[in-house]
């Protein structure tokens, strides 16, 4: 037995015992004649003590331990002289009687502490050695916790996990796959499951009213801060319900993680959002309610007022009230005029309006306006004296809006408005069922195809698409989309008419989903469904910035694990037995 404790269990209760303990030297520290030593383990850490008065030879090798040997050592538990309280263990320490190195280590490329000084690249690439660190260890464990209550929730609400197919077909609508090549098949390829989205709907015609699977999920998309190529989801759909079924049963299993996880308690209901007014408020369909600064429409104060042309000649004048931020500087006004104009923005320009505390206006067009303009503004959009007003405008509402949203987010970050722990849940509803691709030049489906479109709406599918709202919701905290759902189509007549909407011939339709419509024709009950995204849902509750500190082994914004250096090339004999010749183009 290498080990009778953890290093992160012993107390003072424990003085007087005989251990062993095994674990990685953290640090070592020599004062005197004695020597020592930090050991951790996943469990925490505990000092070791070497005094060369009682065993020299023994105290001679404890310093030569490097960092990240991993060693055993057995000792007595006495109580430590200098305690630590800031770590579970620290009022006592182990004398050790003796030592054994299980394994030596190089010197690590970084310092396995909280506060390393490995940046990103390097500790993706040495990940195994950024797992020891306490801050990554914690993120699993707590993803674990969650998985672990997710599971029981579900299992209390009668649902059964189920697997689904990893290989499965390809389905283009959408984001793109990642496509296997099948050697038995020889020109035929696999997909990687975006979703198992149509398998959990064969699920519900099965039988299986109430599904779920913590699903392994990938989409070849660029990738940011809450985005990997392969991601995990909390995948659920559930037989004979309505909306207000699902998004009360889901609530409340957000409920029980916020509470269980962070002792945060949720509102016994949460808040509802239509799409529209998300958009018309927010500028964003996941809006961040820890603060305020809602949008105000001024086209009424701003448009034919004045002589500024740029707002004459706008669609949409939007802005927001900043408060107490009437003193802001030159310079800094000139920042955040330089943020709006960033690429990753898209707005030509900032207007500001200061109400300042001594009831005089400044404003960066003073000169279009008359002075009773900037009163009829301050009333529209509720500033007191103190308070900064930022205005955007353009020649297309929800793409100014968007802009206005950046903006609101980032004053919010500058002012310290965004808490993390701190937690605002909501429900959106009500999106449209279709959105226009300038790419594709056509509709295409907001959600997927086979969302149910509002019952109220469905006569507009033949004359106006575009305005047919659709049963979805989207479940979102802090400003960030944690899951979302929708009822489905399950009358075959009405899918069919989907993807004639889409573009779909009858062909193309049931060569790619005819499974699923066949599947229809045999008493298809009413279904929905939701799927949270489990890294997104962790990094939130870890209060991270990032989805990879939550996942084992992510990786980079290229797409790469740099550990295992992948992707990479296929030997030719590989390429042969899978009947694939590659022509890829040499950029220089």
């Amino acid at each position: 037995m290498y080990r009778t404790n953890t290093c992160g269990e012993l107390r003072l209760a424990d003085a007087g015992k005989e251990v062993t303990l095994a674990g990685w030297v953290q640090r070592t520290r020599k004062m005197g004649g004695m020597t020592f030593v930090d050991l951790r383990d996943r469990y925490g850490l505990t000092q070791l003590v070497f005094n060369e008065a009682v065993d020299e030879a023994l105290c001679a090798r404890a310093n030569k331990l490097g960092r990240e040997f991993c060693v055993q050592v057995r000792g007595l538990v006495s109580e430590r002289e200098s305690k630590n309280l800031k770590i579970p263990t620290g009022e006592i320490e182990i004398l050790a009687r003796e030592l054994t190195v299980l394994s030596e280590s190089a010197t690590p490329p970084f310092t396995i502490e909280d506060d390393t000084d490995g940046g990103d690249d390097i500790r993706m690439k040495y990940r195994y050695l950024d797992l020891r660190r306490p801050t990554v260890r914690k993120n699993l464990e707590l993803r674990h916790r969650m998985t672990t209550i997710v599971r029981n929730y579900l299992d209390s609400q009668q649902f059964i996990e189920v697997e689904t197919p990893i290989l499965i077909g390809s389905t283009p609508e959408g984001a793109r796959d990642f496509v296997v090549p099948s050697r038995m098949n020889p020109g035929q390829f696999y997909a990687l499951p975006q979703s198992p989205q149509t398998l959990k709907q064969l699920l519900m015609v099965s039988g299986f009213d109430r599904y779920f699977q913590i699903a392994k999920c990938f989409r070849d998309e660029d990738l940011r801060a809450d985005r990997q190529p392969e991601f995990t989801q909390i995948d659920c759909e559930m037989s004979f319900v309505d909306q207000e079924d699902v998004t009360d049963l889901f609530e409340e299993m957000a409920r029980v993680l916020f509470k269980q996880i962070l002792d945060v308690q949720l509102p016994d209901k949460l808040p509802q959002m239509t799409w529209h007014d998300a958009m018309r408020l927010y500028g964003s369909d996941k809006p961040d309610l820890r603060f305020g600064m809602q949008f105000v429409e001024l086209m009424d104060v701003l448009k034919g007022t004045g002589t500024f042309a740029v707002f004459n000649d706008a669609t949409y004048i939007g802005g927001i009230c900043v408060p107490g931020c009437a003193n802001y500087t030159r310079k800094q006004l000139d920042q955040l005029t330089d943020f709006v104009k960033r690429p990753q923005v898209g707005a030509k320009g900032l207007v500001y309006v200061k109400f300042n505390e001594d009831g005089t206006v400044k404003s960066s067009v003073d000169k279009f306006y008359a002075p009773e303009v900037w009163q009829t503004l301050k009333e529209k959009t509720n500033a007191k004296d103190g308070d900064l007003v930022l205005i955007l405008s353009g020649d297309q509402a929800n793409k100014t809006r968007v802009q206005l949203s950046t903006l609101r987010l980032e004053m919010g970050n500058r002012l310290g408005l965004r808490d993390k722990n701190r937690f605002e849940c909501l429900w959106i509803v009500d999106f449209p069922l279709f959105e226009w691709s300038d790419e594709e030049q056509r509709l295409m489906s907001m959600h997927h195809p086979f969302t149910m479109p509002h019952p109220d709406d469905i006569p507009l599918l033949e004359t106006e698409p575009e305005k047919v709202r659709a049963k979805a919701y989207d479940f979102v905290c802090n400003g960030v989309e944690l899951g979302g759902g929708s009822l489905r189509i399950h009358d075959g007549k009405l899918q069919e008419k989907m993807f004639k909407i889409l573009g779909f011939t009858p062909e193309r339709a049931m060569a790619q989903f005819g499974f699923l419509i066949n599947a229809f024709k045999y008493g298809a009950p009413p279904h929905a469904g939701l799927a949270f995204g489990l890294d997104r849902f962790v990094s939130i509750m870890a209060g991270l910035d990032s989805i990879r500190d939550c996942i084992a082994f992510p990786k980079n914004n290229s797409g790469r694990d740099v550990m295992l250096d992948a992707p990479s090339f296929l030997d030719e004999k590989q390429l042969q037995e899978l009947q694939i010749k590659l022509d890829v183009s040499q950029e220089s």
